[in-house]
């Protein structure tokens, strides 16, 4: 078993380059491994696996815990003394002190914990709020696998996993896969806030479903019951304060510190209160493009001299993004296709050369209603809502013939039956139906928000945040990241942010069509208006030139039909037809197309 654990940790190696460890006990035939990205406590009294006081629990842990001075304080007070100062020896003591679910829920911070209980014979996996660390788990025979990336699985000699087809459907329709799903049959992803409780006379092959212990539906339907009562003004300095917290707790670190800084709403508040907060300069970096239309570069540089941070750029070329494609495959572990994973890859790698963690501006889209499908979205439904629903289906049909992926996305949406319906068809990029025939396509949170009483906007922005949030965005940075050895925290996503965004009336999140109202003002306080007051411009790379252009070669053998029938479930067809007018510029169709290339790259990376 030791051979095996040493041969898993290894395979994530890239996540933890400080210090690796392993614990076996053949009694029970429990093996934990760990790969160290040291962050707080640097000396061998943070090595992990790491046991408690009493000897009754071990823990291997990924992530950070913000609040763990404060937890320590208060088991001080009951007795505890520690051997060290890291998070990890807090959360054994917690474990001991309250018991595993009590002291989880006591947790603020990102991580994904597997713990086992010696006294009881139990063993616990569980994963933050939000879903900002990835835990994956599943049987393979009589063997219970789990680990933070497929990586660790796949090294396992036992592991021996189908495709999962309904995944794939998932993925076409989304572009990544939600969770509890993965690219593999049998082994799931742990859904964000929940624990997972196996005991050692559970049956090999028998997992019992996770329990959460937080959820983001619970807590809307809380703070919709407790509504923020006080004044915009009021609602403004509790913001102020909460997400300057936010931004301290953040700030824990025995190694060097820095921010993504990209000149947008969200990453200029995070360095404002970071710099607020600090007693020297912090240090800052933004990537730039040569083609201008993408460069931010500029903007990053004029708030990071008016906060006067330390502040670095790299300036990349579309050629040196461009090599890093046919790698993402490897990268990112199972289909994923989010073209921006280049560039967050990009200002990962740039950023580790001098800090070990940085800060980032991740949340406020989903919490704060940045997107500006919000507002388009909700004309959409102002549009075509009043049509009788029998009319409708007459025209979705209509549109179903038209060439190209907009009509079909367009067909689906209009066949509307909930608004939860419109939002999905309205993200996807494939009709699973088109292009994987015949694959049942599982249920994901779209089809339980109904339950909420919420109006339209406020359910894209909620399902948004269980679903496009944690699965996309989170996995995209944690991937590229950690690929680096680099830590990303992100303090717009504590879940004490998340709960307060929600007992805001939405005119406190958008006004005039225009999103994250609240978060500008606050930002303006801090931060001249004219260097942030401008349209949201994302973070992508002209995937659909490049596939036109200089990787045409390589797409063009990805989508060859003879690769295309490799996988025995493609519709090759509408694929074909896909490139070939992307091609011709009939249509752009770089979002499908890029979902379809991900699918294949990551196909023949397995090979």
């Amino acid at each position: 078993m030791a051979e095996i654990v040493t041969r898993m940790n290894s395979a994530v190696q890239h996540r933890g380059p400080d210090d690796s460890g392993e614990w076996v006990n053949f009694d029970s035939g429990v093996a934990l491994g760990h790969r160290r990205l040291a962050i707080v406590d640097l000396s061998p009294a943070g090595h992990q696996p790491m046991l408690s006081a009493s000897g009754r629990f071990v823990i291997v842990f990924n992530g950070e815990i913000y609040n763990f001075l404060e937890l320590r304080r208060e088991l001080v007070s009951f007795g505890y003394t520690f051997r060290g100062h890291s998070d990890t020896e807090v959360i054994l003591a917690a474990f001991e002190k309250w018991g595993v679910e009590p002291a989880t829920r006591r947790l603020n911070g990102m991580f994904a914990i597997a713990v086992w209980d010696l006294d009881t014979r139990t063993f616990y996996l569980s994963r933050d709020r939000i879903g900002k660390k990835p835990l994956y788990y599943g049987w393979m025979g009589s063997t219970f696998l789990f680990g933070s990336e497929l990586k660790a699985l796949r090294a396992h000699p036992e592991f021996c996993a189908s495709l999962n087809p309904g995944a794939v459907a998932l993925f076409f329709r989304f572009g990544y896969i939600p969770a509890p799903w993965t690219i593999h049959q049998g082994i799931s992803k742990l859904p964000p806030g929940t624990i997972l409780t196996l005991r050692e006379n559970d049956l090999p092959g028998t997992v019992p479903d996770p329990i959460p212990f937080w959820t983001a539906g619970d807590a809307v339907r809380a703070a919709l019951a407790n509504p923020f009562r006080g004044s915009y003004e009021d609602a403004l300095a509790e913001l102020d304060t909460l997400l300057a917290d936010a931004v301290r707790c953040r700030m824990i670190a025995d190694v060097p510190l820095g921010a993504f800084l990209s000149g947008g709403i969200d990453s200029s508040l995070v360095v404002a209160l970071m710099q607020q907060q600090n007693s020297g300069r912090a240090r800052t970096f933004s990537i730039g493009f040569e083609d201008k239309a993408l460069n931010e570069a500029g903007h990053a540089r004029a708030v990071a001299d008016h906060l006067g941070t330390e502040h670095t750029e790299l300036f990349a070329t579309a050629e040196e993004a461009r090599k890093l494609v046919p790698g993402m495959a490897e990268i990112y572990d199972e289909p994923f296709a989010d073209s921006s994973q280049i560039p967050t890859y990009l200002v990962s790698a740039l950023t580790r050369k001098q800090v070990t963690v940085a800060l980032s501006g991740d949340g406020g889209d989903e919490f704060f209603g940045g997107y500006s499908v919000y507002s388009s979205n909700t004309r959409f439904v102002e549009k075509y809502g009043r049509i009788p629903w029998f009319l409708r289906k007459v025209l979705s049909h209509g549109l179903a013939l038209a060439p190209g992926n907009r009509m079909a996305k367009l067909s689906c949406a209009i066949a509307f039956e909930s608004e939860a319906d419109i939002h999905r068809a309205l993200v996807s990029f494939w009709n699973p139906a088109q292009v994987v025939p015949g694959i049942a396509e599982p249920e994901t949170a779209f089809a339980s928000s109904s339950n909420l009483p919420l109006d339209f906007v406020s359910r894209m922005m909620y399902l948004d945040s269980v679903t496009y949030l944690p699965d996309d965005i989170l996995a995209k940075v944690d991937r590229a990241s950690m690929a680096v050895g680099l830590e990303v925290r992100c303090p717009l996503l504590d879940y004490r942010v998340f709960e307060f965004a929600w007992r805001l009336p939405l005119a406190m999140k958008i006004r005039g069509g225009e999103g994250k109202q609240i978060l500008r003002d606050l930002l303006y306080s801090k931060v001249p208006r004219k260097l942030v007051d401008r349209p949201k411009q994302g973070f992508a790379v002209p995937a659909g030139e490049w596939i036109r252009g200089p990787l045409r070669s390589w797409a063009e053998d990805l989508l060859s039909e003879t690769s295309l029938r490799q996988s025995g479930m493609l519709n090759v067809g509408a694929i074909r037809r896909e490139w070939a007018q992307h091609l011709a510029g009939t249509q752009d169709a770089t979002a499908p197309l890029w979902i379809a290339l991900m699918f294949q790259a990551w196909l023949r990376a397995q090979a």
